[in-house]
């Protein structure tokens, strides 16, 4: 999701998506000056990279539009020896407030979304119950990783005494997936009892005969139900 605010270029107002990678660097370099590479780290370590897409070459591009947008601007140039020169970036105040206008876009709404979880879900029936079984095994196994990855790095940040507020996002995260397990568990556990009708079941009235599950009927109800 991307949000429109406004920066001042060559003393111009101008309005530019801000992405959600971009909201990440304004966060970071308003917490502190920091170059490139430390936005990269520090990232990395907060598990923060699960809320964009993220890799290496876009957080330096982001950093690189930010810059041309006047949000960001060079606090210094660091050399060491024969290294590379390291740029440290700080937030300027148009970067501040488009990072206030953003975060208050996101806080303060709850738009509509499209999980793909929820599509897949809602047309779960278009396959046999069998298969709908296995698909949310395999997802139920892979929920259970994630949490359980998620709640060790809370862990880590915790024992490293480090404020709360750096990682209200985990332990959103965390809440989320302990109650989407719970409700798939529920959910297996209804269709493998059959107390959830579907329309594989012999004699569902709302089977169509040219549903995908056509062609797991057995024989004797296809001469049934043709």
């Amino acid at each position: 999701m991307e949000y429109f605010v406004r920066g001042s270029v060559g003393g111009r107002v101008s309005k530019r998506p801000l992405a959600p990678m971009a909201i990440l660097v304004l966060g970071l370099v308003g917490e502190r000056p920091m170059h490139p590479y430390e936005m990269v780290q520090t990232t990395l370590e907060r598990k923060e990279d699960r809320l964009a897409r993220f890799r290496p070459g876009t957080l330096y591009h982001a950093v690189d539009r930010l810059a041309a947008d006047g949000l960001i601007e060079v606090h210094e140039i660091q050399r060491e020896g024969n290294r590379p020169e390291r740029t440290v970036y700080t937030i300027t105040e148009a970067g501040t407030e488009a990072l206030a206008e953003a975060l208050e876009l996101i806080l303060g709404r709850h738009p509509v979304e499209y999980p793909e979880l929820y599509l897949a879900l809602a047309e779960s029936h278009s396959l046999p119950r069998s298969r709908v079984i296995e698909l949310l095994s395999a997802r139920l196994d892979a929920m259970r990783t994630d949490l359980d990855d998620c709640v060790d790095a809370l862990e880590i940040v915790r024992a490293q005494g480090k404020p709360e507020m750096f990682f209200l996002d985990g332990g959103c995260r965390v809440a989320t997936l302990r109650a989407q397990i719970e409700w798939v568990e529920d959910l297996l556990i209804r269709l493998r009892e059959g107390t959830i009708e579907w329309l594989d079941d012999p004699g569902s009235p709302y089977s169509h005969p040219h549903s995908s599950s056509e062609a797991d009927r057995p024989a004797n109800q296809k001469a049934l139900n043709p």
